[in-house]
């Protein structure tokens, strides 16, 4: 696997054209240097060094650049893996970058191209694609991903407000645990939720207890704006954290 420094000349303009969706020529450069559509990149970032696929800089923050797509598809008929791992703090595939960056159009062309929908290192917790599209609440990428076929956990399922789905984990001849419950309300309250918090308010869900970041339900319905569950909460005399 070929390896090149992020100001290598050869890195440099890939990722321009990458970045530009200059697709004539990304070709020029992928045909003028074989082996280039499998290479890292590799720079030092705020978490330490670190190496990324070319399909990693095309679903990179902030995403929705010119012709992701076809960017997309340009690399992986060049040989391009789909599932190639990040090098560094993390082991995230370009699926976890897409979906952390809410860019559906590159979510969907990269499942198009075979990508693992339930691919594991996401900086949450070390799961899936998911997993980071909720807890960055970048909803269009989630609900797209759980459209695909992406599995759901009960919190997940109650981040999204999908109660039927919430219910027969709930309701189910093994139920979850209350500490399951409470997570799965704290996910209402952070996806903007009410019916779905409401509902495992009264399965004994704690409308108090601390989740993610040290968060309390009030705090990260708060967080997302999300008037008719801080409203709901502040009746039941829930507290901010802070």
């Amino acid at each position: 696997m070929q390896t090149l420094t992020s100001q290598d000349p050869v890195a440099v303009a890939v990722t321009d054209a990458i970045r530009t969706g200059d697709l004539p020529r990304l070709r020029r450069l992928l045909t003028g240097h074989p082996g280039l559509a499998t290479a890292r990149i590799t720079e030092r970032g705020e978490d330490g060094p670190g190496a990324r696929s070319l399909l990693h800089i095309a679903a990179d923050w902030p995403g929705h650049r010119p012709r992701g797509p076809e960017v997309v598809a340009v690399l992986v008929a060049a040989g391009a893996d789909p599932d190639a791992r990040f090098g560094g703090a993390h082991e995230e595939t370009p699926l976890h970058w897409a979906a952390s960056s809410n860019d559906v159009p590159v979510l969907d062309a990269l499942v198009a191209a075979g990508a693992d929908l339930e691919a594991p290192g996401a900086v949450i917790a070390g799961g899936t694609p998911l997993a980071d599209a909720l807890a960055f609440g970048q909803w269009r990428a989630a609900r797209r991903l759980v459209g695909h076929g992406a599995r759901t956990t009960l919190q997940d399922a109650a981040t999204l407000g999908l109660l039927d789905r919430v219910r027969a984990y709930v309701e189910s001849g093994e139920p979850p645990s209350h500490a399951d419950v409470t997570s799965a309300l704290w996910g209402a309250c952070h996806g903007g939720q009410p019916a779905t918090a409401q509902y495992l308010h009264g399965r004994g869900g704690d409308a108090h207890r601390r989740g993610h970041d040290g968060l309390t339900p009030l705090d990260a319905a708060l967080r997302q704006d999300a008037g008719d569950v801080v409203r709901w909460l502040r009746e039941l005399g829930a507290r901010s954290g802070a």
